[in-house]
């Protein structure tokens, strides 16, 4: 099996499970009843897995292309301390006793 399927299936899965569930059901509806003789389980998995693939298609087409604006920059500090400043500390120079 090529390499390249599962990763392809894997993908498709993830990005719209509904419609892929829809579209195995479909498929796999057709094959049963193209061997089967079952002309009328056949013409439904077709049905099925046509529906889905419009609905697919036209969502596709429904989807306008986002313009890419410029990221947005999160700063997780203020620019500026909302408290006042602390005072510098002095250490007092004593002299030690002789």
């Amino acid at each position: 099996m090529n390499a390249a399927l599962p990763r392809f299936l894997k993908s498709a899965y993830r990005k719209d499970p509904i419609i892929s569930i829809l579209i195995t059901m479909g498929v796999v509806d057709a094959v049963i009843g193209g061997f089967d003789d079952s002309w009328s389980l056949f013409a439904v998995g077709l049905g099925t897995a046509g529906i889905t693939l419009a609905w697919k298609l036209w969502r596709m087409q429904q989807r306008r292309p986002i313009l890419e604006e410029e990221p947005v920059v999160q700063h997780y500090l203020p620019p500026r301390s909302s408290s006042s400043t602390l005072p510098i500390l002095t250490v007092a120079k004593k002299k030690p006793p002789h």
